[in-house]
């Protein structure tokens, strides 16, 4: 079969995934579950799913956590259902379900599609980031998880107000290049904006940042400590990106 069924957490989830076309996941979605305190408890939203892997990644580390994956990509929809069906997943299957839906949806029709007003206390997202003037990907399914669209910053980040409740969170990844983007998107919704800039290594500049908000506030942004992904010119990770890799820690474990 064109899938595969892959190990993460050193065994505290497993994803199946698309082999050969779409989105596989890895360190950015790794990264993404990391803005989720260990501690969490409620019920959080996994935006542009995918296969899961960020949800999962929170479902397995925060062990009272109640994920819902969102995608709106069929074949995706299918490869995140089989890992929940999977018999390694039967410990945090029960915690996650999955959502077929379109974020640009809004009012009643983003509710008939199950997306309510104030229905979770966090909402996590690692939106599509290379523009459309970068070489395209002959993949379709690819192209849907990696290509921006226009307004999607405002367009995932309203859904995300409208289904957060007020003084819920907010956690997503991206390009630094969408920063101005992303505040924009934000005014008005989600407030106190930690910005987290993640560099593959010191003296070299960000390659992603990590953005956490909570909504309704109206406390300033903050330019929260650096992120590095390797501490020297070696290939090993920093033991705060292997911990966060492998479920060990959240990010906010190292402030």
């Amino acid at each position: 079969m064109n899938e595969t069924i892959d190990v993460f957490h050193r065994g505290g989830f497993y994803l199946v995934q698309p082999k050969n076309g779409g989105h596989r996941s890895g360190m950015d979605a790794m990264l993404l579950g990391g803005l989720v305190p260990t501690d969490f408890c409620g019920k959080l939203a996994d935006l542009g799913a995918g296969a899961g892997a960020a949800g999962f990644a929170v479902a397995a580390r925060c062990k009272k956590a109640e994920v819902t994956l969102v995608e709106r990509e069929a074949e995706m929809v299918a490869f995140a259902r089989k890992s929940i069906a999977l018999a390694q997943n039967a410990a945090i299957a029960n915690r996650i379900d999955v959502i077929s839906a379109d974020l640009t949806l809004r009012g009643k029709e983003r509710q008939n599609a199950g997306l309510f007003d104030n229905a979770f206390d966090f909402a996590i997202m690692n939106p599509p980031f290379n523009s459309p003037m970068d070489r395209k990907t002959p993949d379709d399914l690819k192209a849907a998880a990696h290509v921006m669209t226009d307004r999607m910053f405002e367009n995932w980040i309203r859904t995300a107000s409208a289904i957060v409740r007020p003084s819920g969170f907010l956690g997503l990844i991206a390009r630094p290049q969408s920063l101005s983007d992303i505040l924009k998107a934000c005014e008005g919704r989600f407030g106190n904006i930690l910005v987290f800039p993640v560099h593959s290594r010191k003296n070299s500049p960000a390659i992603r940042i990590l953005i956490h908000a909570k909504r309704a506030s109206k406390a300033p942004l903050s330019l929260m400590p650096a992120l590095y992904i390797h501490d020297s010119d070696l290939h090993a990770f920093s033991p705060l990106v292997d911990a966060i890799n492998n479920g060990k820690k959240s990010i906010w474990q190292s402030l």
